[in-house]
């Protein structure tokens, strides 16, 4: 175990790989006046995700022993030990639970991860969720797929994110093929993908459903309606992420009361949620959840159209949970103005020659566009578009009327793939 820079005598959160989201949390703490240290559960950072800012934190501890660990963190007296991301999960999980601070504990850790476990734990608390099998080989989730007779399904890996080796199988030889897939590749955390997930297909529209809880009080913080494209590949792909408004949409309570049950059924009192949720004729069905910061968290675009952000949540929970309780419990947020994340599909495949700067720059210009982020450089690999993480661009747009919104958006769609210049 290896670690850098002391902390000095202010408070202290921990933060377990803070990667992608988890960037936000430095800042959101040092507003509370709260120093963060940083573990790194792996030896080498992560390569398929925004790396954690270490130049952030107080402190980066390189994780090695775990009990050592935990009598490390001891030793700083912190508020809390959370998860930067979502593989973190179970190891934050259990660090909270042995240094002493607020906790959702680790007897439920494994549901809250594994995806199988996850639906399997919402069965047993009768919480409406999909049917599912789980297997090592394609030949069982083939037969899975022609015993449930109803096509599509779903296949996916068992703990992975992003909509990482998520496929949409119209036939068995689909099913064959996808479970062979995800079963011949890692998970975008670097870890083998030993079983594969076979679930029915949820038919209807998804949601997000952001949440910060604080000793089982909850705040709904953010609903975003999935806007999608299923390739022919069976590849559902994410287009635009669209604020919902909880006074002009009823979805938003229905969405809240199902997402209460699965909390309770996932023992979640403590921290972040980033539910994915789908509503089918029989009402809302999760498709998966995750005690972690929503991934399309940007903290500043999120203040001007919600008025907060989930990561200064988040340490207010924890480091005020009186004054969060107060404020926040039992309550849903309020729209400001509209808002949309747009993840920005390409077909182009090849070596990026260049990055157009005049295109990025019209983007930007755009009255509605808060940020845009080129997601490649010169000199990278840019292929076509399967899932978030191959997305060529995220735009952040919000404008206080739909009409504006919705214009810059078509024009952003129009110039996207002048961006980059491909060989």
């Amino acid at each position: 175990m290896s670690s850098t820079t002391e902390t000095g005598s202010r408070p202290v959160a921990v933060v377990v790989d803070g990667y992608s989201a988890g960037n936000f949390y430095p800042a959101a703490f040092a507003a509370h006046g709260t120093d963060v240290v940083h573990v790194q559960s792996t030896p080498e950072l992560i390569p398929a995700m925004a790396p954690p800012d270490l130049t952030a934190y107080a402190r980066n501890i390189v994780s090695g022993d775990e009990s050592a660990l935990a009598d490390l963190l001891r030793g700083l007296d912190p508020v809390c030990v959370i998860a930067g991301q979502e593989s973190s999960v179970p190891l934050a999980d259990r660090l909270s639970e042995a240094v002493g601070v607020p906790t959702n504990g680790s007897a439920l850790s494994a549901a809250r991860r594994d995806k199988y476990e996850m639906i399997e734990a919402l069965r047993r608390a009768g919480v409406r969720c999909a049917q599912q099998v789980k297997t090592g080989t394609p030949e069982e989730a083939e037969a899975w797929a022609e015993e449930h007779g109803q096509y599509p399904v779903v296949v996916k890996p068992l703990s992975s994110a992003a909509s990482d080796g998520v496929f949409v199988c119209e036939s068995p030889e689909a099913v064959r093929s996808a479970a062979r897939t995800v079963l011949d590749s890692p998970n975008m955390f670097g870890l083998a993908n030993t079983e594969v997930l076979v679930q029915s297909y949820l038919m209807g529209t998804e949601y997000i459903v952001d949440t910060v809880s604080c000793a089982g009080g909850r705040y709904v913080c953010g609903v975003w309606e999935y806007e999608k494209t299923l390739l022919p590949s069976g590849k559902n792909i994410y287009n635009r992420d669209l604020l919902a408004d909880p006074d002009d949409n009823p979805v938003v309570a229905a969405l809240t009361s199902y997402v209460d049950e699965v909390l309770a059924a996932l023992g979640i009192v403590w921290g972040p949620s980033h539910a994915e949720v789908i509503i089918t004729a029989e009402g809302p069905v999760l498709v998966e959840i995750g005690t972690r910061l929503n991934g399309n968290l940007n903290a500043p675009f999120h203040d001007v159209c919600l008025g907060h952000n989930q990561a200064a949540l988040t340490a207010q929970a924890y480091t005020r949970p009186d004054e969060f309780r107060a404020e926040y419990a039992g309550r849903t947020y309020s729209r400001r103005q509209p808002a949309v994340v747009y993840n920005t599909p390409t077909e182009q495949d090849g070596v990026v020659e260049s990055v157009d700067e005049t295109a990025v720059a019209e983007i930007r210009a755009r009255e509605s566009v808060f940020l845009a982020t080129v997601k490649f450089a010169a000199g990278s690999r840019i292929r076509p578009t399967v899932d978030l993480l191959t997305s060529s661009m995220r735009v952040f747009l919000t404008a206080p009327g739909e009409a504006a919104l919705t214009a810059d958006y078509e024009k952003v769609r129009s110039l996207k793939d002048a961006v980059y210049r491909v060989a």
